[in-house]
């Protein structure tokens, strides 16, 4: 009994607060009581807001968690403790303060506040030198935020949110302005706020004077999307040809090298193609939505230029304009000589340079601009002087940028380029062989004829397009088989009744069948046959008649892609078989809008490592290894030692006398005489 009278409500404010939640009405006199109680304590605070004040912390949290259940009388009560952490967040003891502001986020989730007045508050209250404070509110504008657009985007809240962001990112506090920028960031990464606007807002704080906003700025326009990579990596059925139609089209009956060879090349042109043929997704999509790439490349040149920033933040300059330069294809003339500057092996960060240099070249660039880049690279990178790897680096940085500006290299110099293809170093001859199937594919005329490989259908066809030089059809390449197919099945149903009793003639006279190889893959070297004995300007009449005439299903532009691979693998018409295909591994002719350093470091076979790092490995292999040595355990291990152990640990001064230490060499001449005499005497005995 004594302990429910002590139990009394009015000092017990968790229980009172949860037999309020109960039955609001009971306990109207108990709240009221507590109410006034917060209220002088109120005065008593702004006397001394500076001290702590454990009692109001505790009134402040019970109002809160009650304030649902009597919002006639506390109708007041948000707009107070607003007033509060606005008039004193500078002079509040820390606890005190953490304690308001977790009663106003408990106020807004009881939707008790407006979200637009709350976060404003919050964002205010950024500037205290309280990192704990700082992360909390940072992390419920986040999530409040996201749950105001949760349902559908609340815009009149956002931009009312977007223009106070904007005006706090030119706030005089750097830490305020940072938050607020992470708090962006953030909102844009959770597909909440991405939109134009916040993107162009952020763009602003590349040029702030404090390093961390601007550090903070290029990160969000150079960070990866990972969860648009995931969604891109999902299994989606493919529009072109599949694995199964190649496999149809080129494995007969007969099973050749000739043929394995031939389908196991259209393989790889299948997997090229598939790779082009995939969604680009945009990890960097923010860059693409800004209002005025070319006036903000050129601010952010200016900025890098007379920058004096570390060395780490003016690489991340030079990326992003790289970028904006290569996706856009902007006009941005005097960025490739400042990247000419830093071209030398012994640069630090100079594949990351490179890597700049090729996103940032385009088919729009004049070739006279690249060409000097171009030239640098050779001259710098590409000499027996250097090491392998600095020459794979070079020619592969040469490679990427003529991928892109094919104009802006001579055959001289491409030619000189390809001679590395029987290079002692693994790396260099791989990189020289990848730039020479480069050409193959754009302009095979530019290199050597022995350099130029196996002629195909498509290499004859190809030509690099003069500057400027647009190339377009008024028919769909390739549509002529559609033709030429739809004339062989004339030419077969008029022979039909003739197939017909062949088929039937196809069991033996034992009554078995027997398997005949008349099936589509025949069907479809015939038609390559048929296609490549047509002239190329009836060929491309037929096209133009087929794409004229109606409109195309998604199995005839199937048919009409295999047709187009097939030029990839198909010998040129009248060519032989005199030389070698000889191509590289390298598989990434797929170039999206962005590179990365793989395509400039790529290294075909892997550096030799030195002592220190082989002797590391080889430790860590033995780490969980027993030793190769026989140990004695005791059955008993308190045992005494015998005599044969202790004399191992004896002094050998004490046991050189010993007759268990003696040795022949340094036996006396006398034992040696009497050693000698025991031994005949000992032969004698075994002879008789």
């Amino acid at each position: 009994m004594s302990g429910r009278q002590s139990n009394k409500l009015p000092n017990n404010l968790p229980q009172l607060q949860n037999l309020i939640k109960r039955d609001p009405q009971s306990y109207v006199e108990e709240f009221l009581q507590q109410f006034r109680h917060y209220q002088s304590n109120i005065q008593i605070f702004k006397l001394q807001p500076d001290k702590p004040n454990k009692e109001l912390a505790e009134l402040v949290m019970f109002l809160a968690q009650v304030s649902h259940c009597y919002l006639q009388q506390l109708s007041s009560f948000p707009q107070e403790l607003s007033g509060l952490l606005l008039s004193y967040h500078t002079v509040l003891q820390p606890d005190l303060r953490m304690t308001f502001c977790k009663a106003m986020i408990l106020l807004r989730n009881k939707n008790l506040i407006d979200p637009t007045c709350l976060l404003e508050l919050f964002f205010e209250l950024l500037r205290c030198h309280d990192k704990l404070l700082r992360k909390t509110l940072y992390t419920h504008i986040v999530v409040d935020i996201k749950n105001i657009n949760a349902k559908h985007k609340n815009n009149k809240v956002n931009t009312t949110l977007q223009n106070f962001m904007y005006t706090m990112l030119r706030d005089s506090n750097p830490i305020a302005a940072k938050i607020s920028l992470d708090v962006m960031a953030e909102l844009y990464k959770r597909n909440i706020w991405n939109d134009a606007k916040t993107v162009n807002v952020i763009t602003t704080a590349c040029f702030c004077k404090v390093t961390k906003i601007v550090v903070a700025g290029l990160k969000f326009f150079l960070g990866k999307d990972e969860d648009e990579k995931n969604d891109s990596d999902s299994d989606s059925e493919p529009e072109g040809p599949t694995t199964r139609d190649v496999m149809v089209k080129y494995s007969t009956g007969r099973k050749t090298s000739k043929n394995k060879k031939k389908m196991e090349k259209a393989m790889k042109v299948l997997k090229k193609h598939k790779k082009k043929a995939k969604v680009e997704v945009f990890n960097f999509s923010a860059i693409h939505l800004i209002h005025d790439p070319q006036d903000f490349s050129e601010k952010l040149l200016k900025q890098l230029e007379s920058s004096k920033e570390r060395f780490e933040v003016k690489i991340m300059m030079m990326e992003l304009i790289s970028r904006l330069v290569g996706i856009h294809e902007l006009f941005l003339f005097n960025f490739y000589p400042f990247v000419q500057r830093f071209l030398q092996p012994h640069q630090r960060e100079v594949t990351k340079i490179l890597l700049c240099a090729a996103q940032a070249s385009h088919q729009l660039v004049p070739p006279e601009v690249i060409e000097p880049v171009i030239m640098t690279i050779a001259n710098n990178f590409v000499t027996d002087r250097n090491s392998g790897e600095v020459m794979t680096v070079g020619i592969n940085a040469i490679k990427e940028l003529t991928a892109r500006c094919p104009l802006a290299i001579n055959e001289d110099l491409l030619q000189d380029l390809a001679l590395y293809k029987n290079h002692k170093d693994k790396n260099v001859m791989m990189s020289a062989r990848g730039l020479i199937q480069l050409f193959r594919n754009l302009d095979p005329h530019m290199l050597l004829k022995k350099d130029r490989g196996r002629p195909t259908e498509a290499s004859t066809e190809a030509k690099i397009r003069d500057y400027g030089e647009l190339e377009s059809k008024d028919y769909i390449p390739g549509a002529e088989v559609l033709e030429v197919e739809g004339e062989a099945k004339k030419e077969g149903e008029e022979d039909g009744e003739g197939w017909e009793s062949a088929s039937i003639g196809d069991e033996d006279e034992d009554g078995e069948w027997v398997d005949v190889h008349h099936s589509a893959d025949e069907d479809a070297g015939e038609m390559a046959e048929k296609l490549q004995s047509i002239p190329v300007e009836e060929r491309k009449a037929k096209a133009a008649a087929v794409s004229g005439s109606r409109l195309l299903t998604q199995d005839e532009f199937k048919k009409i892609r295999l047709v187009q691979m097939a030029k990839e693998v198909n010998n040129a018409p009248g060519k032989g078989q005199k030389r070698k295909i000889v191509t590289s591994d390298d598989e990434e002719d797929n170039r999206g809008e962005l590179l990365t350093l793989r395509n400039i470091e790529k290294l075909h076979k892997k550096p030799k490592s030195d002592k220190e790092t082989r002797l590391a490995t080889a430790m860590e292999g033995r780490s969980d290894r027993k030793d190769f040595v026989r140990k004695h355990s005791k059955l008993n291990p308190h045992a005494s030692t015998s005599n044969k152990e202790k004399r191992k640990n004896k002094n050998f001064m004490m046991m050189r006398h010993s007759q268990n230490v003696r040795t022949k060499g340094k036996r006396s001449f006398r034992d040696r005489q009497i050693a000698l005499r025991d031994a005949l005497l000992k032969r004698k005995k075994q002879h008789h």
